[in-house]
């Protein structure tokens, strides 16, 4: 059986790649390899990929925008907050919502990785229960079933 482990990006300096996700997402360091760092939950970070993999370092690319790494949060505005108190990041968008009632956020790493993090569903849920909306709305509103929202709150 082969198992996933997780993610792995190249990045150009790896103690500021490391940092920042230290700082921005409060991942902690599983390993640390010196050009290659692993965090607990998956993510890992490359420095010298070239050296790693054998393609050629003109080859390898940044800003591909065909992917992205996605993280949740029980408060999106805090999260937003404290990202836009950083000067090393590109926002693509501010928050938006989608048609689910999901609110996310998108940006670019120092690296140029593509990141978007959202709100957790169970907090979406939530939110949509504090403005009186009924568990048969919101199963309708994000076209999931009423026993797949009762088993997100636990009831």
């Amino acid at each position: 059986m082969t198992t996933y482990i997780g993610t792995l990006f190249a990045v150009k300096d790896i103690k500021a790649a490391t940092d920042f996700y230290k700082e921005l997402f409060g991942l902690n360091v599983m390993f640390d390899f010196g050009r290659c760092v692993s965090f607990e939950r998956g993510l890992s970070l490359q420095q010298d990929f070239d050296w790693l993999t054998g393609i050629e370092k003109e080859d390898i690319k940044s800003k591909t925008n065909n992917s992205e790494i996605v993280f949740e949060t029980n408060d999106l505005d805090a999260f937003v907050t404290k990202l836009k108190g950083r000067n090393d990041v590109t926002v693509l968008h501010d928050i938006r919502m989608y048609p689910w009632g999901q609110r996310v956020i998108r940006f670019y790493d120092p690296n140029e990785h593509l990141i978007e993090v959202g709100e957790a569903m169970r907090s979406v849920v939530e939110r949509f229960l504090s403005q009186g909306m009924t568990i048969a709305d919101i199963a309708k509103q994000m076209q999931a079933t009423e026993d797949a929202v009762r088993r997100m709150l636990d009831v």
